[in-house]
């Protein structure tokens, strides 16, 4: 299986903004920002839709909400929206899963 972006960018071979990373993820700031905050939570483990969890994954799952309340507190953000889009007919183009952390959006 070909690494996904997502995957070259924790291997170091592509470079990306990180504002922050811990053992199970990695939060980039996206390169097309929809919004002043447009950050990407990205679980370590490559899993490719949100329909591929299984039950080992709910523990990570509930981690990237955690990292998603982290991020919040740390920006100082009064609200935010979670977004993850699943599969082709979702609108996902990369399929490692990831969540877009948004806040902040333009008029």
């Amino acid at each position: 299986m070909e690494k996904s972006i997502f995957t070259k960018i924790m291997d170091g071979e592509i470079p990306a903004r990180i504002e922050y990373e811990d053992e199970h993820v990695i939060v980039i700031h996206d390169i097309a920002p929809k919004a002043r905050v447009h950050l990407l939570i990205i679980p370590r483990k490559p899993i490719p839709t949100l329909m591929d969890v299984s039950a080992e994954d709910l523990p990570l799952i509930g981690h990237i909400h955690h990292v998603a309340q982290l991020l919040a507190k740390k920006l100082e953000l009064p609200g935010f929206r979670l977004i993850n889009n699943c599969g082709k007919e979702g609108g996902q183009e990369v399929f490692h899963i990831h969540y877009h952390f948004l806040s902040g959006f333009y008029e």
